[in-house]
């Protein structure tokens, strides 16, 4: 409340004065941009510089940074101050934001601060500071934007060659902070296919410290653009300076973690200058993706759940519609199957209570049929030998059942042997006069050519114009780019093409988001290869990884649900032994993982003993009932972390907005020696409110908590919390909390 009523003030305020633009400013004059609980603040310094001065909790009165003054000096003329957006030559030599070719040669640009606009609308405060090189005729916009109820921030740059000849640029990085602390720890990600989204924590040494992807596509597969930064100690869920950041941006991306000799540490974060240096004519513009960041004073719980706000709001599709829960047709048949199988799937599915049917990889391709991974991608006819009824035929059984019916696609890419390449050659990312390397049987087509993009929209709007009651598209991307080329670019652009890829793959994104604005998509690319702030705007969810195994899923999806919201993350039961591990897994266990992100299947239903089926059941009615809403629109708090818990437990709970609701989810990883058992302290609750504790997802009599059915209050289960009978690897527990009155 108190968080809404001060962004009510701000908007009256803005309805006040207008605009809220202000022009050019006297040296020393502060500029603040603020959320409702944070600010970042910077000044104009004697000699014209815009100085970055302050990113934290919100401050009554920033005019008193019109007097700081630094005991701090480099080697030359100039005060050691830095800069809100550096660029190459200002007087010391950490890392720029920016380095341009001049049209005379010259490697220096000097911005100075010109003026400053800022308006606040419909909950989004942005500020624009125009930065000038004369010399150089280079324009800077450095944009600002405070989303006032979520508490984050983003940035990024405008540049603009007003000068007479063409300008390289080198770097262009989206944003610059600037932090001082005693001790820095970053939380980053890590992994590979069938592994994505781990997380690791390490103390940042003096030196620079860089997480980037050079991969083109599935840039997120092994790395991921965004982490969690603690100041002076290690990162603590419930308290601690945290600052949380994600680069808005699907293609080769940089972020660069310097710590100077000063003890300060610089935040850059942007698009790869790997391979990339951009090319502007007289009076071209270049716009950097949005990097996006957020504060927080009491730990990386409150990080996350600000950037989970914000997703639901603006960086996901529908972000607070509810999923419906699917089974996906790829590990139950893969790309053996026929009508009878899919048919089949369908009816076991509806049984279930599934809403939702999928059909994967292999649907299409006639003269090179689609039964592997070797031929016909690229190809996009209905497979006659398979399904000589075509796919309506299919979509009718679904829709007779109460199915919705979804289908897979991977349009950006082409087999060689398919007709596709045949025709076409001259669309496909070369490599004259070298042996072509391909992934997966495939090679990728280049989406710099509008030609390449107005096939790939093609795909898509034909299979959506012929079958209107398709609900829901899987988009896969199935390799990365390697010996980069493009038949389309000027020799002179080559460079262009790590840049041009993703905004052609965006536009693209653009005309299916406004002509089939209610079609469900999924980023899958190899697994989790997509999973990035700048594609989940145009998609609805993710494909989190191939690799389905539930104990390995409980790591992937902690990580991963640090940064991006458990209502994206599609999370499916699979069967057992698992397909990738091989590991023989409960199915309780599978479902109480799989229902604390979006509830999927990925198995064919048979291979479900019968005496199990009723509990499948049972638990899909729980989730529809019970998890669905919390999984949407609840706040995720963490409770015991898999990576950090020496005991093979790990706990999280997701809580309705008005605290009258929550589920609680616990799991056993591994063996434990008698005796041990996890005790959960349920953060998230109202200390003042009494909660029912009911388990769910029962598969006998043996209760899980001692106390189940019992009356708690918030402030007991938060401070004394509750003793849990999971022992054995592969016991869980899921609990239901309501509030009664």
């Amino acid at each position: 409340m108190i968080r809404f009523l001060r962004w009510v003030l701000m908007a009256l305020l803005a309805v006040l004065t207008g605009s809220l633009a202000r022009g050019a400013a006297q040296p020393n004059r502060v500029y603040q941009v603020s959320t409702a609980e944070t600010q970042l603040v910077y000044t104009v310094g004697e000699d014209g510089r815009l100085i970055f001065r302050y990113y934290g909790p919100r401050l009554s009165n920033t005019d008193q940074f019109a007097r700081w003054r630094s005991y701090n000096r480099p080697d030359c003329n100039r005060e050691a101050n830095y800069e809100a957006y550096p660029s190459f030559g200002l007087g010391y030599v950490n890392e720029p934001a920016l380095s341009v070719v001049n049209a005379n040669g010259s490697l220096i640009t000097e911005l100075a601060f010109e003026d400053y606009q800022q308006h606040l609308s419909e909950g989004v405060m942005h500020g624009v500071f125009t930065l000038l090189d004369q010399i150089g005729s280079l324009r800077v916009q450095l944009h600002v934007e405070a989303y006032q109820e979520e508490d984050v921030m983003a940035q990024w740059v405008t540049i603009e060659n007003q000068g007479k000849g063409k300008v390289s640029l080198q770097r262009f990085y989206s944003s610059f902070l600037n932090f001082r602390a005693n001790d820095y720890y970053l939380t980053h990600f890590y992994g590979t296919w069938a592994g994505e989204m781990n997380c690791a924590e390490e103390r940042l040494e003096p030196g620079i410290k860089s997480i980037e992807s050079k991969k083109g596509v599935r840039t997120t597969q092994s790395e991921n653009a965004s982490f969690i930064l603690s100041l002076d100690h290690p990162a603590q869920e419930n308290s601690g300076r945290c600052i949380g950041g994600a680069l808005a941006w699907s293609g080769n991306y940089k972020l660069s973690f310097e710590v100077d000799e000063r003890d300060y540490l610089s935040l850059l974060a942007g698009i790869n200058p790997f391979m990339s240096a951009y090319t502007l004519d007289r009076g071209e513009r270049f716009e950097t993706p949005k990097f996006l960041f957020t504060y927080s004073a009491d730990g990386r719980g409150t990080v996350s759940r600000n950037f989970h706000d914000w997703a639901r709001r603006y960086g996901l599709h529908t972000g607070t519609k509810e999923r419906p829960i699917l089974l996906n047709s790829w590990e139950g048949a893969y790309f053996d199957f026929d009508e009878q199988i899919l048919t089949n799937m369908m009816d076991d599915a509806a049984e279930l209570g599934v809403e939702l049917f999928v059909l994967d990889d292999g649907w299409f391709g006639n003269k090179y049929p689609r039964n592997s991974a070797t031929m016909g991608l690229g190809d996009w006819q209905v497979n006659e030998k398979k399904l000589p009824r075509g796919i309506q035929y299919l979509i009718d059984h679904a829709t007779s059942k109460g199915l919705k019916f979804g289908i897979w696609i991977e349009p950006e890419m082409v087999n060689p042997k398919s007709e596709l390449a045949e025709r076409h050659p001259e669309w496909i990312v070369p490599s004259p006069g070298r042996e072509q390397i391909t992934m997966r049987n495939q090679l990728l087509l280049d989406l710099t050519n509008p030609d390449v993009q107005e096939f790939v929209w093609n795909v898509v709007d034909k299979l959506l114009s012929t079958y209107p009651d398709i609900y829901y598209i899987k988009w896969d991307a199935n390799r990365h780019v390697e010996q980069v080329g493009s038949p389309y670019l000027l020799p002179e652009e080559q460079m262009h093409f790590w840049v041009d890829y993703i905004r052609g793959l965006y536009r693209v994104y653009d005309r299916i988001r406004a002509k089939y604005p209610d079609v469900m998509l999924q980023a899958c690319a190899s697994g989790g290869g997509r999973v990035d702030y700048g594609s989940l705007p145009y998609h609805d969810e993710f494909w989190t990884s191939d690799n389905t195994d539930a104990l390995q899923r409980v790591y992937m999806q902690y990580a991963t649900n640090l940064i991006y919201p458990p209502v994206a993350t599609a999370s499916h039961v699979s069967a057992s032994p698992g397909h990738q591990t091989g590991s023989i897994t409960p199915l309780k266990f599978r479902f109480d993982v799989a229902m604390s992100g979006r509830l999927g299947l990925e198995l064919q239903p048979k291979d479900i003993p019968a005496e199990e089926m009723a509990f499948a059941r049972e638990a899909i009615a729980n989730y529809k009932t019970h998890i669905r809403e919390l999984v949407t629109k609840g706040d995720l708090y963490r409770l015991i972390s898999p990576y950090e818990c020496t005991n093979n437990h790990a706990a999280n709970m997701l809580v309705r907005k008005d605290k009258s609701k929550a589920v609680l989810f616990a799991y056993c990883t591994g063996f434990n020696r008698r005796g041990i058992r996890p005790t959960v302290h349920l953060h998230g609750l109202d200390a003042s409110k009494r909660y029912r504790i009911t388990e769910i997802n029962k598969t006998g009599k043996r209760k899980a908590f001692w106390g189940e059915g019992h009356i708690y209050d918030g402030a007991y289960l938060r401070q004394v919390g509750i003793e849990l009978q999971i022992a054995r690897q592969y016991d869980s527990a899921v609990f239901l909390l309501e509030e009664v009155k």
